[in-house]
């Protein structure tokens, strides 16, 4: 157990808006997202501008996840593309308002996840 909940992992994709994809796994999927996107990782995403978070996977077990980052990065672009297109078609941001305060008629409702 983590701060009181059950470790969960995650596989996500991210994209560039030129379409570069990097595939990656963590423990901490919020955290490291903002991190690409602030990259503050240096490496492959702050080089290519890979900032966009396309598709994710929830695992149980670091051991899974691992191995599903590991066929996933194995796979050529089309397999990943086609992957990404089963739950995100229009290639949104499914990260995009993640931090950021929401309001509602001029109130301040806190921050999104």
């Amino acid at each position: 157990m983590r701060d009181g909940s059950i470790y969960k992992f995650w596989v996500y994709i991210l994209s560039s808006r030129s379409g570069t994809l990097y595939v990656g796994v963590t423990g901490y999927l919020a955290r490291r997202i903002h991190q690409h996107k602030i990259d503050s990782i240096e490496g492959f995403t702050e080089k290519y501008q890979v900032h966009r978070l396309v598709y994710y996977e929830t695992f149980d077990h670091v051991m899974n996840a691992i191995s599903r980052e590991k066929q996933l990065k194995g796979w050529r672009r089309q397999k990943k593309i086609a992957l990404v297109e089963t739950t995100n078609p229009r290639w949104q941001d499914l990260a995009e308002q993640w931090g950021r305060e929401m309001r509602f008629r001029g109130q301040s409702l806190g921050k999104t996840p």
